[in-house]
């Protein structure tokens, strides 16, 4: 376990460009952009000034970029332009462009329309 402590340790940046710390070894007063929404918080424009690494071998390091929690700012509230937006989009990844019906699920990519569209000999059959 040393060796990974030691491969991801670099409070200067010498090694990464930006300072890097282990899995989980944060300082304190640094955050993730998760942990930052969990606080109600954003970055609001700050740089990235730090990284947490866990190295994964088969495909490459999980990395999280980190930023100072005092220089965060609150998050954005919901404006009712905004929700009617999301609203409109969730609305149209639902309907079906076949059929035009509310299929009550977001219809899959794959498919591009609704089951019942995608695939009418099974549902003729049922």
């Amino acid at each position: 376990m040393t060796w990974i402590v030691g491969k991801c340790y670099d409070p200067q940046g010498a090694a990464h460009g930006i300072p890097t710390y282990p899995w989980r070894l944060a300082p304190d007063g640094m955050a993730t952009r998760r942990q930052l929404r969990a606080l109600g918080l954003r970055p609001g424009g700050q740089p990235v000034r730090a990284q947490v690494m866990l190295p994964r071998y088969r495909r490459g390091p999980l990395v999280a970029y980190l930023y100072v929690v005092a220089d965060a700012k609150p998050v954005r509230p919901m404006t009712p332009a905004k929700r009617a937006a999301l609203a409109k989009a969730m609305t149209a990844r639902r309907t079906c462009p076949q059929c035009h019906t509310d299929a009550g699920y977001v219809i899959p990519t794959s498919l591009g329309t609704c089951v019942t569209c995608a695939y009418p000999e099974e549902q003729r059959a049922a």
